[in-house]
């Protein structure tokens, strides 16, 4: 499940080039025309903090058990298409072992049902694939929407302008460490969860 880490990558690109337009543009821009540059960019350095995406995903309740959720239904797929490829597989050693006291007729109705049971086999096994992809489309979408809305109250809460992703090979090769906040968003976002968890069970219980 590494589609939320290119999504993140993706932003962090994004708030890179910000940083480096707000580094250089306050400079171009007065030699280019007398406009005055944005208020937010004549406060002062911006507040800036950091989350190790990984460590993230790996402490994050609400991405383990979906994780697990996932595997539990690959499994149980597999099972299924496993279990009805063997029974196809035995029809056709049944075939080629009987086959010679078969008629021609008889032959070539039996290789034509299992050429479509072989077929049919071929698109379950596609729908099983994209059920799972789908799935897991399903939790990426939701995981990062519950990281981005934690964000965007964490940030007004605490004055933060930008906060980046990081991940080894992201692009950033240095960061301080006093602006790493993923301890602090895992806990928020698991008390969060786990505050969700329990008001939509005694929800289910009353019911």
């Amino acid at each position: 499940m590494k589609n939320l880490s290119i999504a993140l990558n993706v932003v962090l690109l994004i708030a890179v080039a910000v940083l480096y337009y707000l580094q250089f543009s306050g400079k171009s821009g007065a030699d280019q025309s007398n406009q005055k540059a944005p208020a937010s960019t004549l406060s002062g350095p911006l507040k800036i903090a950091y989350i190790n995406s990984d460590s993230l995903l790996k402490n994050y309740d609400f991405y383990k058990e979906k994780s697990e959720e996932l595997n539990t239904e690959r499994d149980r797929l597999k099972a299924q298409y496993e279990s009805r490829a063997k029974g196809l597989e035995t029809e056709i050693a049944n075939f080629q072992r009987t086959v010679a006291n078969l008629t021609i007729g008889q032959a070539r109705a039996i290789e034509e049902d299992l050429g479509k049971k072989q077929q049919n086999l071929l698109q379950y096994q596609e729908s099983l694939s994209q059920q799972l992809l789908k799935k897991e489309a399903d939790i990426n979408n939701e995981l990062y929407d519950s990281v981005s809305s934690f964000l965007k109250e964490f940030g007004k809460e605490n004055n933060l302008e930008i906060v980046l992703t990081y991940t080894r090979g992201s692009g950033v090769w240095y960061a301080n460490d006093s602006l790493n906040i993923t301890q602090v968003i895992v806990d928020g976002l698991n008390d969060r969860y786990r505050n969700q968890s329990t008001t939509q069970a005694d929800s289910t219980a009353t019911n």
